[in-house]
């Protein structure tokens, strides 16, 4: 193996103590992003939470990426309310606008800046982790600003299918290929939870939800109406099932054994949204399967205590 191989995988083990986060978010694009901030927000015994950035997006309900990345700005800054956290207002930090026009190009927003300053400010031995659970565009940004801070940070991408899938259409992947492959190009290391075949599987339902969340405080109550809405939105009727599968790479941080993983050569995101792979490409973590049970009692437990 080579040497930069090795100290790839070393910086990949599974962090120790309080890690020093970054979020990186489309918050109004699903509720599952919502989930996923709540949980980093009531784990300060595992993360300390330095910044949150706002991800582009663009779907039904934004018509462009920027109309997108402004109405997660927003839903942060009500959840930040429910959470009686306006301390944390100033630490959220708006994104692109568009997504990377090619791989050599990065988009200027103070969202990829901050991550910048922050990445550079960080210990070569204590990396900043950057969950991101959106368009990777933000992120890459930052990697084709200064290169050099994929020496101080780990990301931890949840995007992309599973590699077996038999395409790569996936939402975050598909919206920013150009910023897909700045990041699996890149000298940093790298986390992936993919969605179709792995972390598809992580849902919750109607009964669930209302049973262990609804009534304990004024967050869950508001993630439970949160999540209620958008199953009437998608036309689920009364039987539903919902994934929340942004608050698997947040997992990937906390204590407990949430999930089995393993070691493989980084693929390739093509722009016809499939994976090429090369077994002499530098290594990552893959993460093939989430112990759904262990992971949604940790979620509950942090979401509905007092």
């Amino acid at each position: 193996m080579r040497i930069d191989d090795m100290k790839l995988l070393e910086r990949l083990k599974k962090p120790q103590g309080i890690v020093d986060v970054v979020l990186d978010t489309d918050t109004y694009n699903e509720i599952d992003d919502q989930f996923a901030l709540s949980y980093l927000l009531r784990s300060p015994e595992e993360v300390n939470l330095k910044a949150v950035l706002v991800a582009p997006f663009k779907n039904y309900r934004a018509a462009t990426p920027g109309e997108g990345m402004e109405k997660s700005y927003e839903e942060i800054m009500r959840l930040l309310t429910v959470c009686d956290r306006e301390d944390f207002k100033p630490m959220v930090y708006k994104g692109s606008r568009e997504y990377l026009p090619d791989e050599n190009t990065f988009v200027e927003s103070e969202a990829a800046r901050k991550l910048v300053e922050l990445a550079k400010a960080q210990e070569k031995e204590k990396p900043l982790y950057v969950v991101a659970i959106g368009a990777i565009t933000n992120v890459a940004s930052a990697l084709l600003m200064a290169p050099e801070i994929a020496e101080k940070i780990v990301i931890i991408w949840l995007g992309g299918h599973a590699h077996h899938w038999p395409d790569n259409k996936e939402f975050n992947c598909k919206q920013d290929v150009a910023g897909a492959r700045v990041l699996f190009n890149s000298k940093a290391p790298l986390v992936q939870l993919p969605c179709m075949g792995v972390v598809s599987s992580f849902v919750t339902t109607k009964y669930e939800i209302e049973h262990h969340l609804l009534g304990k405080n004024k967050l869950c109550d508001y993630l439970v109406k949160s999540i209620t809405d958008e199953a009437v939105e998608c036309n689920r009727g009364n039987f539903w099932s919902k994934p929340i599968w942004d608050v698997c790479a947040v997992a990937w941080l906390m204590k407990g054994n949430f999930m089995e993983e393993r070691i493989v050569s980084r693929p390739i995101p093509q722009y016809d949204h499939r994976w090429s792979f090369d077994d002499e490409r530098p290594p990552m973590v893959y993460v093939s399967h989430i112990y759904r049970d262990k992971l949604i009692e940790d979620l509950f437990t942090k979401l509905s205590a007092n």
